[in-house]
This record gives structure tokens, C-alpha cells and sequence, in this order.
């Protein structure tokens, strides 16, 4: 593990699926709400497709008395959602984003007494304690025929490495 994959990581833990865990999926193949999860937003994405993007904002380098040091990741994930339903009905595309939503906040969160991601990171969302998920405006979506987009933020922190 290094600092270099933590996005890689959290793509696998977001597309993994396990039904006896208890943890939703979220790929559409898997019967979850989205048909792209992956990391890193591509030059060019796809039009009509309920997406999610894996970035890092920002990386910390954490130190205590020299010798240890932990990578502090802070994700965002992307979520692009089409706007339009099969009924023409604006309220319904929404109505599904929040309920996808859900189902993400729900894999971030872990598997209980578990807050590692599968072993892929010390803890997950525990350091600041907090996720939070922030909505554009859907009227200009609903105005441009362009899709719902939000943005869902928290932090990782990695194994520590002593040396």
C-alpha cells in the first residue's frame, strides 16, 4: 500500500459486493443504483448514465515525534445522475438520487465494528467523524436538460508507517 493508490482502494471497496454482508451494492450489475463507479473523472463521460467518481482532494502527511507517519486522504466522490424519468416527472430523478445517496453513505460507513474499508485504510470517516454530501441546485438541470450532480466528502486515514 502506498499513498498512491488510496483512490484504487476506495474504488474497490465502493464496487465491491458481498450479499451476505449486509452492506448495499452500488454497481448496477450487482443490483445497485449506478452503472459507472470508478476512479477518476474521465476526459469525456458518458451522457444518461447514473455515475459515481472516486477522486482525492487533498493528501496530509501526519507525524509524530519523526519517526511516524500516516496519509490522510480526503475523498470526494462525484455522483452525476440524469435528470429526465421515464414519466417526465422532475420530482422522481431526485427522488432516486437521494435514495442512491443512501445506499453510498451506507457502504461508506462499514461494516459494523469494521470502519477499515476491508482493511484498505486505518479508518474510514472516523477522523473528523463525518461525512457530507452536497447538492447543486437541480432547477438549472431541470432548465438545461443537463443531469443532478453532487458531491459526497469525507476522510481516510492510512496505516501508519514507522521509519
Amino acid at each position: 500500500m502506498s499513498s498512491a493508490d488510496a483512490v484504487a482502494r476506495e474504488t474497490a471497496w465502493l464496487t465491491s459486493f458481498d450479499p451476505t454482508d449486509g452492506l448495499p451494492a452500488l454497481l448496477a450489475t450487482d443490483g445497485g443504483p449506478f452503472d459507472i463507479v470508478q476512479g477518476y473523472l474521465p476526459r469525456t463521460p458518458v451522457q444518461r448514465r447514473c455515475q459515481l467518481y472516486v477522486m482525492r482532494r487533498r493528501l496530509q502527511e501526519v507525524r509524530t515525534a519523526h519517526v511516524r507517519r500516516m496519509a490522510r486522504h480526503q475523498f470526494e466522490l462525484r455522483i452525476i445522475w440524469p435528470a429526465s424519468s421515464p414519466t417526465g416527472a422532475a420530482e422522481t430523478p431526485q427522488q432516486a438520487l437521494d435514495s442512491a445517496i443512501e445506499l453510498v453513505l451506507q457502504r461508506i460507513g462499514g461494516l459494523m465494528l469494521d470502519k477499515t474499508h476491508g482493511g484498505r485504510f486505518l479508518s474510514v470517516a472516523e477522523d473528523p467523524p463525518d461525512v457530507s454530501v452536497d447538492f447543486a441546485d437541480p432547477e438549472p438541470s431541470m432548465r438545461d436538460r443537463a443531469d443532478l450532480t453532487c458531491v459526497v466528502s469525507y476522510s481516510a486515514d492510512d496505516v501508519e508507517i514507522n521509519g
